[in-house]
């Protein structure tokens, strides 16, 4: 039996349209039956609701409805990345090294769905709170390529993306801690060197609504993903991968709240929140730009003053350094896809901490991590931010950033075996 994918058509000649929404793509083998959980982590599951419910009321006692409402997204955000296991990193891998498509096809159905929510949003001129921030053209320049270029090679070392690290350090993997540190140290040290990154070049960038409006960039994205889509089924057509190995699940009604969820599904839901993530905000979701916020405020905490660095003294960038951090939007959003995912991993049997890591592997962590923050500083943000965010906009940056990014993540693949890493083989049973 072939592995179940996102229904995505294939646009080659001499097939009907309706025909190839049945077809899924090609395995050698058939994949395992997926394993059952096992029970509920009964006191992570409390502690985690208990802290996600204190957050809650503590933010909304002390900030408002919005920050409030936003970091509820961010707990919704991190219950579906985890019960979904929705990453990109792997995604990447498994597509670069054995042609399996399969989550990369989940990855454009979540850009078009993110792309119509937000056209409803534009096009409507809904708002919730403020007015929703009209987006604008980001710049296509050296620093956006070899930004994203780092940032896919980064995440390949780490063994996560932006929003992978936030899940799993949510669900107990401490040793995912050592990315998060590299992360946050990389956006800071190029929060620094901000003013030598502005003087690389930069060309005007496109956003496609300037051109054929809302519902016209809504339907050239998804144009795009189709054709995408099809080029990875076409591959995995070619090569025929080995499956993707099914994580544990539920059964029944119990996967509601249990997992684990569908590709497709996590697909759905998270291109739903991050329609509401910009109904709210104003603003795309996104996630790296935090760290760098994180990593100045811990500057400041031990007696530097990074406030006087040239990023920080733009003043949009002065007046977030001296809110307070629960008013930050990526920090409410992050922070609750961390509390989010512990939920979800406790209510899975799944909350474990792993403490012990081989010393190749903490050093990739750390340098993946770093590579990471570099790179999403560089290019305007990460997977999220700069990829997803910017697609679902109609920015042609984002499509650029995405083309990058994967060459960055066949560089990745190539340097794992060094630090001692398993990449996916042809051969194997499972990938």
């Amino acid at each position: 039996m072939a592995t179940e994918v996102p229904h995505i058509p294939v646009l080659d000649g001499g097939v009907r349209l309706r025909e190839r929404f049945r077809v899924a793509a090609p395995t050698w083998c058939a994949p395992p039956p997926a394993d059952p959980l096992g029970p509920v982590d009964r006191l992570p599951l409390i502690v985690a609701t208990l802290l996600a419910a204190g957050a809650l009321v503590l933010v909304s006692l002390q900030h408002g409805g919005k920050p409030a409402l936003l970091l509820a997204l961010g707990l919704a955000l991190g219950f579906t990345l985890f019960h979904s296991h929705f990453g990109f990193t792997s995604g990447w891998r498994q597509l670069v090294t054995v042609g399996n498509g399969q989550a990369l096809r989940a990855q454009l159905l979540l850009l078009g769905v993110a792309a119509t929510m937000i056209t409803i949003v534009l096009a409507g001129q809904l708002a919730v709170f403020d007015p929703v921030t009209r987006p604008t053209a980001v710049p296509i320049g050296l620093a956006l390529l070899i930004g994203a270029t780092l940032f896919g090679i980064g995440m390949q070392l780490a063994g996560s993306c932006a929003s992978g690290t936030l899940f799993a350090v949510g669900a107990g993997q401490s040793s995912i801690v050592l990315s998060l540190g590299g992360f946050v140290a990389g956006q800071t040290l190029c929060i620094w060197a901000y003013p030598a990154v502005q003087e690389l070049p930069a060309a005007p960038g496109l956003l496609l609504a300037d051109r054929v409006g809302w519902i016209g960039s809504s339907a050239v994205t998804w144009a795009a993903v189709l054709l995408a889509g099809g080029l990875t089924w076409h591959v995995q057509r070619k090569r025929r991968p080995p499956p993707v190995a099914p994580p544990p699940t539920a059964r029944g009604a119990a996967r509601l709240y249990r997992g684990t969820w569908s590709p497709t599904a996590g697909a759905l839901v998270l291109g739903v929140l991050a329609g509401l993530v910009f109904l709210v905000s104003g603003r795309v979701w996104a996630v790296a730009s935090a760290f760098g916020l994180w990593g100045t405020k811990l500057l400041q905490a031990a007696g530097g003053h990074p406030e006087h660095w040239a990023f920080w003294q733009l003043p949009d960038n002065a007046r977030q350094l001296q809110a307070p951090l629960l008013t930050d939007r990526l920090t409410l959003t992050n922070l609750g896809i961390m509390i989010g995912a512990a939920v979800a991993a406790a209510a899975a049997g799944a909350w474990r901490l792993h403490t012990r890591m081989p010393a190749r592997a903490a050093l990739a962590a750390l340098l993946g991590g770093l590579l990471m923050g570099v790179g999403s500083r560089m290019s305007g943000g990460c997977n999220i931010g700069a990829f997803l965010g910017a697609i679902s906009v109609g920015n042609l940056s984002g499509w650029i950033w995405g083309c990058c990014a994967l060459a960055g993540a066949w560089l990745g693949v190539q340097a794992r075996p060094l630090l001692g890493l398993h990449n996916p083989r042809p051969s194997d049973s499972i990938c």
